[in-house]
């Protein structure tokens, strides 16, 4: 633990959002997180979504760090500066599915299948005031044909 403890002395930045954390949320950021700045960004992390312990670590073990707004696009360039920062970092690459169970080879159809069925679970379980509107929802824009898959 004097390893860890050594390490917060070392960032001034990292002490001052730490010093906002549960004790546990700490010692779970200094056991598992050897780098700095990922030591700093699941601090904020936890201070911003309010993480229970269990929720920080299931998030460091999905690698969240690693997966946060890595998906190419071109939003710095066409949004202001706060929705963009949104936007990208709403996005993750690569996604994990790996709660779907599906095979190596897949099509889509069969992961929406799944996704789909997650999400069912997932509503019935939050309750009154979420809403899942339709699959493959048609939209006719300009003459052309789209599909939304889910709307919610």
């Amino acid at each position: 633990m004097q390893q860890p403890v050594a390490a917060l002395n070392d960032n001034l930045i990292l002490q001052q959002a730490v010093a906002k954390l549960p004790w546990g949320q700490n010692v779970v950021i200094l056991d598992r997180v050897k780098d700095q700045k990922e030591r700093l960004f699941y601090a904020r992390k936890v201070l911003e979504k309010d993480w229970s312990r269990n929720v920080l670590i299931h998030q460091i073990e999905a690698k969240l760090y690693h997966r946060q707004g890595k998906a190419i696009s071109n939003f710095t360039q066409t949004l202001p500066a706060p929705q963009s920062d949104l936007a990208r970092e709403m996005l993750k690459d690569p996604y994990k599915f790996d709660f779907l169970n599906l095979s190596e080879e897949y099509f889509e159809k069969d992961m929406e299948d799944a996704l789909v069925t997650h999400i069912t679970k997932f509503l019935l379980e939050l309750g009154a005031g979420f809403s899942y509107v339709a699959r493959q929802h048609h939209l006719e824009i300009g003459g052309e044909d789209f599909y939304i898959d889910p709307l919610f």
